[in-house]
């Protein structure tokens, strides 16, 4: 575990405006990276689309616990005349001398074991949100990455995004005047239920053991397996942690804060209480901080969220509230007390671009441009955490900075997934 006090001084990176860094000019003549993607069945597969279209990378090889998925990758790749290697065990990808680079695109319940082991390896890693799936593997792949000077972000793409930017130079300028309240939400209205179905024979080609890895060992059931893993505590962390580490990011962004004072959340599964999922499908959570409360709220099954908006974090001041999401951000005055400013569309493809950051970033060799590190993703996962264990436990929660627990004792117990099946957390 990395030292506490280096923990704070290096989480602080994710309240400071000058996280948008200027990049520096790739070198047309730099050698080609070679990526290699463990997990391609969704965000690991859109991650690959993304970067390869980046001259300066090469995909070599595929890894997935999943052959049939493995299979159809590989057959999309041929198409475009790109053959690679195959794995089914991750251990054995980062063993291969043709690979310089990882995209982890697996359940979150994984990304700590394989980023850990990936950073030892040698490599730089691209690892999806939320970037740990507890407090205790947020702070350890910290400690792993800043051990091993690897360059590795996180896939919270909004940051690279020239939109956002704008909106937070816009808000630090100070217009708004005293921001007092920052909203942020998610609204799924295309979410439906997962109905209950019951566990089954494991289909052929999946290689569920390793599925599983760390998680508690249940028999195979279709409705836990691939996109709707996130619904449940063993693997993830529902909505808030799915959408929150996006969103939530830019409200401490924007109000310049890293820790809360206190944290309260209420809900339940209000939209589809009979469903198999155990995470709350409705959600409200209070982060509070001096002169100003951060409430996150999410809905699964409605898609009119605040603002009219599915998404988005909104500041509220005294002259206006700014609105903002992944398609733009607007300035809606309050009275005369200032200028409204009209919708601001999204003119640029945030993935393609942070990949494009991630890629500079090891070209150069020189991790302070990355729009996304490490100790940012992992700060704003390990607030979204803080979300989750307030509802799980029902009370107010209160955070010490400083020794990195709560000071409530049921709380803490949610510091760190439970680990089974002989799997172990990782030593750093």
């Amino acid at each position: 575990m990395m030292n506490r006090q280096k923990f704070i001084k290096s989480s602080t990176l994710l309240a400071a405006s000058a996280l948008f860094f200027k990049g520096t000019k790739v070198l047309a003549d730099s050698k080609k990276i070679r990526i290699g993607v463990i997990g391609v069945n969704g965000m690991g597969w859109s991650n690959l689309t993304a970067i390869l279209k980046n001259t300066n990378v090469v995909c070599t090889a595929l890894c997935d616990v999943d052959e049939n998925v493995l299979n159809s990758r590989v057959s999309e790749l041929k198409k475009r005349d790109i053959n690679v290697k195959t794995y089914i065990d991750y251990k054995q990808l980062l063993a291969d001398n043709n690979v310089d680079a990882v995209i982890i695109g697996t359940p979150d319940h994984w990304h700590c074991l394989m980023m850990v082991d990936a950073v030892a390896a040698g490599k730089h890693v691209y690892v999806e949100k939320p970037i740990g799936n507890s407090i205790k593997e947020c702070e350890l792949m910290v400690a792993a990455a800043q051990k091993y000077n690897a360059i590795v972000q996180v896939g919270q793409w909004q940051r690279s995004q020239q939109h956002f930017e704008d909106a937070m130079k816009f808000l630090h300028a100070g217009s708004l005047g005293k921001v007092r309240m920052v909203k942020v939400w998610a609204y799924l209205g295309w979410k439906k239920d997962v109905p209950i179905v019951p566990d089954s024979a494991i289909p052929a080609g999946v290689h569920y053991d390793r599925w599983l890895g760390p998680a508690t060992k249940r028999p195979f059931n279709a409705n836990r397996f691939h996109f709707n893993f996130r619904w449940f505590w063993d693997y993830a962390g529902g909505l808030m942690t799915d959408w929150g580490v996006h969103m939530l990011d830019f409200a401490l962004i924007g109000m310049k804060v890293s820790d809360p004072r206190s944290i309260m959340a209420a809900g339940g599964k209000f939209a589809y209480p009979d469903d198999v999922e155990e995470t709350p499908d409705t959600l409200t959570t209070l982060y509070e901080f001096d002169g100003f409360n951060v409430q996150w709220e999410h809905a699964i099954g409605i898609d009119g969220g605040p603002y009219n908006k599915g998404h988005g974090v909104a500041f509220i001041g005294n002259n206006g509230t700014l609105v903002l999401n992944r398609q733009g951000w607007e300035v809606l005055p309050e009275g005369d007390r200032m200028a409204a400013v009209p919708f601001q569309k999204s003119k640029d493809n945030g993935l393609e671009r942070h990949m494009d950051n991630f890629v500079e970033a090891i070209l150069t060799r020189n991790k302070s441009i990355l729009k996304a590190p490490v100790e940012a993703g992992a700060h704003i996962a390990i607030l979204s955490q803080m979300g989750n264990i307030a509802y799980r436990t029902g009370k107010k929660l209160y955070w010490d900075k400083d020794k990195r627990q709560f000071s409530d004792k049921e709380a803490n117990k949610y510091l760190a997934a439970n680990y089974h099946n002989g799997y172990s957390y990782p030593k750093v």
